[in-house]
């Protein structure tokens, strides 16, 4: 414990980043509306080529917030989200929490037994749903008490509105969606008409920063069903203000975002979303990301910082139009949410001239809770505890903190950390533990930090592969297999075998040149050169693609429950 205690990452500190900061006790709406007294004529969206200045934002937030407690939501109601991308989303999470109410954001791309467990799992009674989803709502069977309406176009130019019926026709098509038939009965609203009916003051309900909760949303966790993580006005403002501290690059007032990651999830809500709108940045907000439109805005709008993940770095770095944009004009570019393989990293550089910042965080941590210095990265590491952040690694089977290069469990600790689980007093009590009478958050994830203080990322515990006793990392031979030449993608998992316990099978897809050409017994044969011989795969199988979760990273998770179901 003593070598985290020194916290040995802190020499790696440029003068300008804090170690420290004082968080204000201050609520999200109350921050925001800082901004807007500051910034008021500033872009606070671009939206398609439709500005919406700060002042202009806070009136609609304020208008939206007046129709939900005049609809009767008060502090202490759930709302959930089931939006897309858009000002809307904005606008109506803001109003919910100027409410005093919580906000629950689901996936645009989730079945309707997926919203019915995330509805009545965090007991939202009120929903602000994209038009073309509504039929998903209506196929859970639940009686919401109020459901608000909003179609992409409401915010798009005249002149982009064909465009928007084309995003959603597309968006329409890959989740095989109907044509949407909106009722009109007592509980439906529409959001436009709760804007411009809006005749009362906003409301101004008492809200405590450190005990009211801001957002619930959904993580799997290391085991079960997903579970409602917890996050108060403070520790979402923690966020922000830490990351700032620890990236001094970026400066309030003159910062512009892309906001293609979906906001839904903790990365583009808290670390985007909320971190940029409580700074006076611009968010330039796309609907899907398409990586045409990203790039075109890149000097349309002279973004300033890049926040992504490694599969759209990785389709950048070959694409033949990345070379539109000037990159090295960027103050930063960020990468998080999966792992960022070195190959990726290499390639990056020597097409663009520029480096990526790798980070890491969860949706228990409140989105970031390591990142790589920006004047001395570390290739193939997560970087070091931002400001305010104690990290370390913990033994699997006890409480004992295990030396630099030893691998453990991921432990962190400050003020951005959960409050806890929804309505789950033992899945909160599993991982939040009490070390020498300190709170750490157990993160589930398999990690070593090595001298100078940086973490290192190895795997998810629920990813560990056990074969005749020996730990196998799924990582490490899909760090392996990435280095093939003719491999695109990598996803590995154990096989239960009664003989050994569990077996390695490569799913793996080959690039389109090699399919039909390379063989299991090749890949097999390549692990063989360069992994133990435990570690090489018994079985491979070729496909066409991989299950992906909602960032992009490949999900195990899925191929595990594929194997099973095929048992």
């Amino acid at each position: 414990m003593e070598t985290y205690l020194r916290k040995p990452w802190l020499d790696h500190y440029s003068p300008q980043m804090q170690p420290t900061v004082e968080i204000p006790k201050q609520s999200i709406p109350a921050a925001f509306t800082e901004m807007c007294t500051k910034y008021g004529n500033r872009a606070a969206v671009i939206f398609y080529g439709k500005q919406i200045s700060y002042l202009e934002l806070r009136q609609q937030v304020e208008k939206l917030a007046a129709a939900f407690a005049a609809m009767g939501i008060k502090k202490g109601d759930v709302v959930a989200l089931y939006l897309l991308n858009s000002p809307q989303y904005i606008i109506a999470y803001l109003a919910a929490l100027t409410a005093g109410a919580a906000v629950t954001p689901v996936s645009p791309v989730f079945t309707s037994h997926e919203l019915k467990y995330q509805l009545q799992d965090s007991t939202a009674k009120t929903i602000v749903c994209q038009d073309i989803l509504y039929d998903n709502l209506v196929k859970t069977g639940l009686p919401m008490d109020r459901v608000v309406i909003t179609g992409i176009d409401e915010y798009l130019p005249p002149l982009r509105r064909v465009m928007g019926k084309t995003l959603l026709r597309n968006f329409a098509r890959e989740m095989d969606l109907p044509t949407p038939v909106i009722p009109k009965r007592e509980g439906i609203y529409q959001f436009q008409d709760l804007l411009r009916n809006s005749l009362t003051a906003p409301p101004q309900p008492d809200i405590d920063p450190l005990q009211d909760v801001a957002t619930i949303s959904y993580s799997g966790g290391t085991t079960g069903p997903p579970k409602g993580v917890m996050l108060n006005h403070y520790q979402v403002i923690a966020c922000g203000i830490q990351t700032r501290a620890f990236l001094p690059v970026l400066e309030e007032g003159k910062e512009v975002y892309p906001a293609f990651l979906p906001l839904y999830h903790i990365y583009g809500q808290l670390l985007i979303m909320i971190g940029g709108l409580t700074m006076g940045a611009t968010l330039v907000v796309f609907t899907t990301p398409d990586v045409d439109d990203i790039l075109d805005a890149m000097e349309r709008y002279g973004i300033t910082a890049f926040f992504s993940v490694p599969t759209m770095y990785e389709y950048l770095k070959e694409y033949d139009k990345t070379s539109r944009v000037n990159w090295r004009r960027l103050k930063l570019l960020v990468c998080g949410a999966d792992t960022l393989h070195e190959r990726t990293v290499v390639d990056w550089e020597r097409r663009t001239g520029t480096r990526i910042v790798e980070g890491y965080g969860q949706t228990e941590s409140g989105a970031v809770s390591l990142i790589n210095p920006i004047g001395r990265p570390k290739v193939g590491s997560i970087g070091v505890p931002i400001t305010n952040i104690r990290a370390a690694v913990m033994d699997l089977d006890s409480n004992r903190f295990l030396p630099p290069g030893e691998v453990g469990e991921i432990v962190l600790q400050g003020p951005n950390v959960m409050m806890g689980y929804w309505n789950k007093p033992q899945a909160t009590a599993d991982v939040l533990v009490e070390i020498d009478g300190e709170r750490w958050l157990r993160t589930g994830d398999l990690g070593r930090m090595d001298e100078e203080g940086y973490f290192h990322f190895v795997d998810r515990v629920r990813d560990l592969i056990k074969f005749k006793g020996y730990s196998i990392f799924a990582r490490d031979v899909e760090e392996v297999l990435y280095t093939h030449p003719h491999v695109k993608a990598a996803g590995v998992i154990g096989v239960p075998d009664p003989k050994v316990g569990q077996i390695v099978k490569a799913n793996v897809v080959l690039q389109p040149e090699a399919r039909g050409k390379v063989s299991e017994e090749e890949i097999i044969k390549f692990c063989e050169q360069h992994l133990a011989h435990y570690k090489v795969p018994r079985i491979v199988e070729f496909r066409g693609e991989l299950p992906k979760t909602d960032v992009g990273k490949v999900s195990r998770r899925e191929l595990r429950e594929e194997e099973e179901e095929a048992i």
